[in-house]
């Protein structure tokens, strides 16, 4: 039931987030005009310069490559993984994210780098948990910055600033929480099962069990050169991702086209960071398998700050569904890559993180197996 009220949950916010994305499109251009937002979209669409897609496939390479190298630096006080093994677990341990629901790609990585290392899975799921954390505070002070710099007050303006508050204070207090924990371990942990006990008894001992491995795998925290290689992996990697997004964006500038319904679209460099980070914050948003939905809505909020709402209504949903679909594609192409060089079977893979979701949940296991295909 559990399951089932989150899958309606996601499916419902979806909805709302498409709805909301496409409730212009039937819309008429101009007054009196038979024309409609959804032909200035499709004219969008066809008259795009696809050729920014192979720079674009670059840019998130090397996305990649910094995601996993950042890791390989934050993994090292526990074991110094070669790039091979430590590459497979990141491709596909991100794929898993995007395919699978209820977040239980989360739980791939670490059970990947396991398997391919002697660090255990609940010491690697704390380099997940901080990678989280870290990107949460850099993303909420960047938009909160960059914000400074956007002229107005519009109402779309103050729901970003309300986001980026609400982020930080999120992700700030999760840092200053471990932190208390890692100077006073026992009473941290005393302090989650006092509070989450009055909820459930089964999740304030998976809550307390996670504090007291976090704590323990912090004692192990790489050498200074590597934790400055981690923050030196992570600004790169922020920096490509706004820098894509704004080169691609310009692949909607209508140019050529012969049709006058298409809206140019074009974002500088400081606009796709805005956009970038106003996406993240959406993100934060349960949704569907690849956060369909939420993604094209997040994009549409950050480029109604800065554009006419026709340009948004018509190019800005065309710049939305191509981005969302370029970066799907690249790491469902990657994750697959790498399950068949390395033989991963996926029903294999899906049935032990669906087992480790239901431990994580404080549910019974399951009594049978799931066989591994070969």
């Amino acid at each position: 039931m559990k399951r089932a009220a989150k899958l309606g949950l996601s499916l419902a916010i979806t909805g709302v987030c498409f709805w909301w994305t496409f409730r212009h499109l039937f819309d008429p251009v101009e007054p009196g005009s038979a024309r409609t937002n959804w032909d200035a979209m499709w004219a969008s669409v066809k008259a795009a310069d696809y050729r920014l897609l192979v720079p674009y496939f670059f840019v998130l390479t090397g996305i990649h490559l910094c995601r996993t190298l950042r890791w390989g630096d934050l993994l090292s006080g526990l074991e110094k993984v070669k790039f091979r093994p430590l590459n497979e677990a990141s491709a596909i341990g991100f794929m898993m994210l995007i395919v699978l629901p209820f977040r239980l790609g989360e739980f791939a990585r670490p059970f990947l780098i396991a398997e391919r290392s002697k660090i255990r899975r609940s010491a690697a799921m704390t380099t997940v948990v901080l990678e989280r954390i870290i990107d949460g505070i850099i993303i909420a002070v960047m938009l909160w910055v960059l914000m400074l710099f956007v002229p107005g007050d519009s109402a779309g303006i103050r729901h970003i600033k309300w986001g980026a508050n609400l982020m930080f204070s999120v992700f700030f207090g999760g840092l200053c929480f471990l932190l208390f924990a890692l100077w006073q371990r026992q009473r941290a942990v005393w302090l989650v099962r006092a509070t989450a006990g009055r909820i459930s008894g089964k999740l304030a001992d998976k809550a307390a069990e996670i504090v007291d491995a976090f704590v323990g795998a912090m004692h192990q925290l790489p050498p200074a050169r590597r934790i400055a290689g981690f923050f030196f992996f992570t600004a790169t990697y922020w920096a490509l991702n706004g820098w894509g997004m704004s080169m691609l964006a310009n692949a909607f500038g209508c140019q050529g086209a012969a049709v006058v319904t298409c809206q140019p679209m074009g974002l500088t460099f400081f606009q796709g960071y805005v956009t970038l980070a106003v996406l993240v914050v959406g993100l934060m948003i349960p949704a569907a398998p690849g956060s369909a939905g939420t993604f094209q809505a997040g994009v549409l909020v950050a480029l109604s700050v800065f554009l006419p709402q026709s340009v948004v209504n018509t190019s800005g949903v065309a710049y939305a569904n191509v981005l969302w679909l370029v970066q799907i594609f690249q790491q469902i192409s990657f994750g697959l890559f790498f399950m068949v060089a390395s033989k991963q079977s996926f029903k294999d893979l899906t049935g032990k993180l669906q087992a480790e979701g239901r431990e994580a949940a404080g549910a019974p296991k399951a009594t049978a197996a799931v066989p591994a295909s070969e």
